[in-house]
C-alpha cells in the first residue's frame, strides 16, 4: 500500500526525521490558507498522486497552465493560481503511463534554500532478507539516469537484523553522501530513525529524493515515497487510515474485496490461475506463444465456486480481454470445484470470448468429465504448453471471425 507525500511527512515528524513545514490542501481555498500559515516568501505547490516523476510530469489539460506537478510560487497569488490549474486535472508522469492520474490533493510547503541534493532510500532486500539502504550524492530528479549510466555512484548497505542499527551504519551512509562535521552525527541519527520506522511500520520501500543539505548546513527530507507490506497492514490501522482509494486501480480494488491477488496488465489473454508461481509461468508461456497476458490473477489454494465466479467477473470486466485461460493445479483446491465454478460462470455470464481450461491434480478426471458433459464451449487442455497453444490459436481464430458464444 502506498501513501501520499504529506502523509509520509507526518510519519517523519512522529519519528523525529527532519522535514519541511507544509499542509495538505483539497481545494484552492485550502491551498491559499496553507500558504498564509507558512513563513514564505517562497512556497512549493506539489500535486499529490501515487507516482514519481511529478516534477517532470505534464498535464493533459491546457487549463493546467504548463508542465510540472511541482511548482515554486513566489507569492500567495501564485499559490492560488497553481492550485486552480492543478486540482481536478490529469498529471502524466513516467510512472503513471499515458492515462495519468487525476490530482485531487495538493501539498503546500515552505520553500527551502538548497545547497545540495542527495538520494537516500531503504528497502527490503530479498537477496539478503535484510533492510538495505541505498544512497547517492547524485540526488534529484535524474536518479534513474544515475542508476543506468553511472551505477558506481550508488552505494548499498545492508543492516543485519540480529544487531539492528549500529552507529557505524549511520557514519557509513554519511561518508557515502560526502557529509562532514556535525552533519555526520545528524545523518547517523536520521538513518537510525528511518531504520526504526521501516521496521516498526512494516515498510517494503522508503525513498527520499531529494534529501537536501540546506545553505545553513541542515539535513531535510524534502520528499517521501513509502510502500507498506499489505500482508502486515492488519497490525497498522493507523496506516490503513491513510489509504486513498482514488489512487488505486478500480479492478484491483474490486479484486481485494474477494481476496483475489490481481494485477491489471496490457495484454489480451485473461488468466485465472491458483498459485503465484504457476500464474507467473502461465503469463510467460502465453508470451512464448506470441500473445500478452491481460492480468495476473491468483485465486489462491482453497478457492470456492463463488470465488472462481468472482474471478471470471473481474476478467470479463476488462474490455481488452479476447480469450481466457484457466490453469489450475488442484492440491488443496479440487478440480471438480473449479470445473463447477467455470461452468457456472459460463452459464451465468455473457462470455463471448474463447475459454481454454487446463486442470491437473485432485479429482481431475471428474472435473474434466463434468466440463465435457456440460454442453458448453469449453476447450480442454492436457498441459500448460497445450493450453497456451490452444488459447492463442482460439483467439486468432476469433479475431478472424469465428467467435464462440456460450
Amino acid at each position: 500500500m502506498n501513501i501520499h507525500e504529506y502523509q509520509a511527512k507526518e510519519l517523519y515528524r512522529q519519528y523525529g526525521v527532519p522535514t519541511g513545514i507544509g499542509y495538505p490542501a483539497f481545494s484552492v481555498d485550502e491551498a491559499v490558507a496553507a500558504a498564509a500559515k507558512l513563513p514564505g516568501p517562497v512556497w512549493v505547490v506539489k500535486a499529490q498522486i501515487h507516482a514519481g516523476g511529478r516534477g517532470k510530469g505534464t498535464f493533459k489539460e491546457a487549463a493546467a497552465g504548463g508542465k510540472g506537478g511541482v511548482r515554486i510560487a513566489k507569492s500567495v497569488a501564485e499559490v492560488q493560481e497553481f492550485a486552480q490549474q492543478m486540482l481536478g486535472n490529469t498529471l502524466v508522469t513516467i510512472q503513471t503511463g499515458d492515462a495519468g492520474r487525476k490530482v485531487n490533493r495538493l501539498y503546500v510547503e515552505d520553500g527551502s534554500a538548497i545547497e545540495r541534493e542527495l538520494y537516500l532510500s531503504a528497502l527490503v532486500d530479498r537477496a539478503t532478507s535484510r533492510v538495505a539502504f541505498i544512497v547517492s550524492q547524485e540526488g534529484g530528479m535524474n536518479i534513474e539516469d544515475v542508476a543506468h549510466n553511472t551505477p558506481e555512484k550508488i552505494m548499498t548497505m545492508s543492516i543485519d537484523p540480529a544487531t539492528g542499527f549500529m552507529p557505524f551504519h549511520g557514519r557509513k551512509v554519511a561518508f557515502a553522501l560526502g557529509l562532514t562535521g556535525k552533519q555526520v552525527g545528524e545523518c547517523s541519527k536520521l538513518v537510525e530513525n528511518l531504520y526504526r520506522m521501516v521496521v516498526e511500520k512494516d515498510m517494503s520501500l522508503l525513498e527520499i529524493n531529494p534529501l537536501v543539505v540546506t545553505k545553513d548546513g541542515k539535513l531535510i527530507c524534502l520528499d517521501g515515497k513509502m510502500d507498506f507490506d499489505s500482508n502486515a497492514l492488519y497490525r497498522h490501522p493507523e496506516i490503513v487510515a491513510y489509504r486513498d482509494l482514488d489512487e488505486e486501480d478500480p479492478m484491483e480494488l474490486e479484486a481485494s474485496k474477494d481476496d483475489l491477488a490481481f494485477i491489471k496488465l496490457d495484454g489480451t489473454i485473461g488468466c485465472l490461475v491458483n498459485g503465484a508461481g504457476l500464474a507467473m509461468a502461465t503469463m510467460d508461456i502465453i508470451k512464448l506463444y506470441g500473445m500478452e497476458p491481460a492480468n495476473f490473477l491468483d485465486v489462491g489454494g482453497g478457492a470456492s465456486k463463488e470465488k472462481v465466479q468472482a474471478a471470471f467477473k473481474l476478467i470479463l470486466a476488462d474490455k481488452a480481454v479476447k480469450g481466457i485461460l484457466v490453469n489450475i493445479f488442484g492440491g488443496i483446491m479440487r478440480c471438480d470445484i473449479i470445473a463447477d465454478g467455470v461452468m457456472a460462470a459460463a452459464r451465468e455470464m455473457a462470455i463471448t470470448v474463447p475459454l481454454v481450461v487446463r486442470l491437473e491434480g485432485t479429482n481431475v478426471e471428474l472435473g474434466k468429465k463434468m466440463m465435457a458433459e456440460s454442453g458448453l464451449a469449453i476447450v480442454p487442455a492436457d498441459n500448460l504448453a497445450d493450453a497456451a497453444k490452444k488459447i492463442t490459436d482460439e483467439v486468432r481464430k476469433a479475431e478472424a471471425g469465428g467467435v464462440k458464444l456460450f
